[in-house]
């Protein structure tokens, strides 16, 4: 009898699950596919760049000295007339240097210029750390930005239930007494056909997408901001002591800088000690931070104010090269310099994962192994689309019935709570879908009974 109600009780359960991935699923569906060819297509944004703009960013290498940054920077400016606010030096010997000018009309423009004779080869819109106005586009989609918050908050809830639509697939494909689950695709047409490809193909990239998923998250601002907070009370993100010593202003580095390391971008920007002054030489802060060994492809932001400081980053494809180099902007005195290994544990392991995440820490392969996951999961959503289309009834959406079984629905509150905890957003969203299992359950009995 026991061994009955437990079978009774797993077939239940079985069928609850079945139901939330089914439902779930096409909820996601859609931001699911945004999500991944966005994501594709940015891990090869610097090809892409390097390809579409090559007459800005590519010239013929040369054996010669380079230019002064003073002389490239008054090149720029003399051709686009505005503020300086940026100097990017050469990154490869083929490789022109980028000059970022706002202009008298508030709009910010990408100067390119050649470093080996100083001519000016062109401007685009800056779009920051994306490198184009099209890769500002692809970067923009895949968070949903456009949407302002709500767009963010959306992205966020697709990346946690991405998590558990992995969890709870492997549990469905998972083999159970005569059910065993199918590692190749075997059913050679129609309906099983596109059940077996979703299964196999999900089994195969589960790890890869949990991962994906994961290193997105710290981006979030819900589940971004508690894992941001958590790590510095815990002294494992970003330490006090690299930026207490020094008077700081309140802009955080994230809003300052084109791109910062993600556990630094809620950190203070540092103050000059002094108000006024002569400020330091470009030619002089570029000497500084090379003599200090930062990486090629750093930038070279300038000083905001009378009271700001230059600061030298560099997010290179070797994340353990990762720094980010504060100075006074009259006496060129270092204020601060870090780098991955001045990181706590979580911080250590955030830049890294975002490293990863972005294609960028083990070069081509890195971008192929996360293109095919991308791939995969445009694959899977295919699928699971074709397959809901093929058993759905005419007119109605061919939901899986609701267990009669009263335990799953608390399961799936207790499930609700659980997942809460580590993912509010995909907590909250799954507790609407219990209140309403429960409600569509309650007026089941209610329509029995008065039958």
């Amino acid at each position: 009898m026991t061994d009955t109600t437990n079978r009774a009780a797993s077939s239940a359960l079985y069928r609850a699950v079945w139901r939330w991935h089914f439902i779930a699923g096409l909820l996601v569906l859609p931001f699911v596919i945004i999500l991944a060819v966005t994501g594709g297509i940015y891990l090869f944004k610097d090809e892409i760049n390097n390809a579409a703009y090559r007459d800005l960013r590519i010239v013929a290498p040369t054996d010669g000295p380079a230019q002064p940054a003073s002389q490239i920077t008054a090149n720029a400016l003399a051709a686009h007339p505005g503020t300086l606010k940026a100097y990017h030096p050469a990154p490869a010997p083929d490789r022109t240097a980028e000059v970022k000018i706002l202009g008298e009309d508030g709009l910010k423009n990408s100067v390119f210029v050649n470093p080996a004779t100083g001519e000016v080869l062109g401007t685009l819109w800056d779009a920051g750390a994306s490198g184009s106005p099209a890769m500002y586009v692809v970067r923009k989609l895949h968070s949903l930005e456009y949407v302002g918050w709500f767009g963010n908050r959306v992205i966020e809830a697709v990346a946690g239930w991405m998590v558990l639509l992995t969890a709870s697939g492997v549990y469905l494909w998972w083999p159970r007494v005569k059910k065993v689950g199918t590692a190749t695709i075997k059913a050679k047409k129609g309906r099983p056909w596109w059940r077996d490809l979703h299964a196999v193909t999900g089994i195969y990239t589960a790890g890869f997408i949990v991962f994906l998923a994961m290193t997105g998250l710290p981006w979030s601002k819900v589940w971004g901001g508690y894992f941001y907070d958590s790590a510095y009370a815990l002294g494992l993100g970003m330490p006090d002591s690299y930026w207490s010593t020094y008077p700081s202003s309140t802009v955080p580095a994230g809003e300052a800088l084109d791109r910062t390391p993600w556990i630094m971008e809620k950190q203070a920007m540092p103050q000059s000690a002094a108000a006024n002054g002569v400020p330091a030489g470009i030619d002089q802060v570029v000497a500084t931070v090379e003599t200090l060994g930062i990486a090629p492809g750093y930038a070279l932001n300038m000083p905001s104010g009378d009271t700001g400081v230059f600061t030298a980053s560099v997010y290179p494809d070797d994340i353990t090269q990762e720094r980010v180099i504060h100075l006074d902007q009259y006496t060129g005195e270092v204020l601060y310099d870090a780098t991955l290994a001045d990181l706590g544990a979580l911080g250590w392991a955030a830049e890294w994962g975002i490293s990863i995440h972005m294609g960028q820490a083990f070069g081509l392969a890195n971008q192929l192994i996360l293109l095919l996951s991308c791939v995969a999961m445009v694959v899977m959503c295919v699928a699971g689309g074709v397959m809901w289309w093929k058993r759905r009834p005419s007119g109605a959406l061919g939901v899986p019935q609701i267990p009669a079984d009263w335990r799953i629905p608390r399961t799936l509150l207790v499930m609700a709570i659980v997942a809460g905890v580590f993912f509010p957003l995909v907590g909250l969203t799954l507790i609407v879908l219990s209140v309403v299992e429960v409600g569509v359950h309650l007026l089941s009995r209610v329509r029995l009974r008065a039958a």
